[in-house]
C-alpha cells in the first residue's frame, strides 16, 4: 500500500523501483540549492524577520492611512497603502520600510537582480491573502516568492 500511496505524496518518483529513484538534491542549508552563502549578506533571511519586516509595514500602513482619514479609522484604506508601499519599493530598490530596518531585501532569483513592478504586483497580491507566505519550500521561500521568483535574503 505504501508503493501505492506513496507516488502521490511524495511524489512520483516514490513509484519507481528503488534503483531507478533520483538521488535527492542535499542541502546543508537554507539557500544552497540557489547559491546561496549559509551566513552573511545574501544568505536566506530568517522567517522571523520576515515576519517582523511585515508587521513594521502593517503599521506604518495603518499609520500613513490614519494621516488621511482622521478622525475616521482607516478602515480598507490601509490595505491600499501597504499595496504601496510595497510594490513600488520592492519594484525600485528590493525592500519596504520594514525589510530595510531589519537588514533584508528582496531578490531576483536569475542574473538580473531588480525584481521589477510585475514581479513585484504579483508577489505582494499573493501576500495579500497570506496563505501563500505560510507555506515554505526548503529554502524557506513562500508560494508568493516562489511564483515571482524570488528570495528574501540578508543585505548586511
Amino acid at each position: 500500500m505504501n508503493r501505492l500511496t506513496g507516488s502521490w505524496l511524495t511524489g512520483p518518483s516514490a513509484a519507481l523501483p528503488p534503483g531507478e529513484r533520483p538521488e535527492p538534491i542535499r542541502q546543508d542549508w537554507r539557500g544552497q540549492r540557489l547559491g546561496l552563502p549559509e551566513h552573511g549578506p545574501d544568505s536566506v533571511a530568517s522567517k522571523g524577520s520576515r515576519a517582523v519586516a511585515l508587521l513594521i509595514d502593517l503599521l506604518a500602513s495603518a499609520l500613513i492611512a490614519g494621516l488621511f482619514t482622521a478622525p475616521e479609522l482607516p478602515r480598507h484604506w490601509s490595505l491600499l497603502v501597504w499595496a504601496l508601499l510595497t510594490i513600488l519599493p520592492v519594484a525600485t530598490v528590493g525592500f519596504t520600510p520594514g525589510m530595510a530596518l531589519l537588514g533584508i531585501r528582496v531578490a531576483r532569483i536569475g542574473d538580473v537582480p531588480a525584481v521589477g513592478p510585475l514581479r513585484a504586483l504579483g508577489r505582494t497580491a499573493l501576500l495579500f491573502f497570506l496563505l501563500p507566505a505560510l507555506i515554505w519550500d526548503a529554502d524557506s521561500r513562500g508560494l508568493h516568492d516562489k511564483a515571482a521568483g524570488t528570495v528574501v535574503v540578508r543585505s548586511r
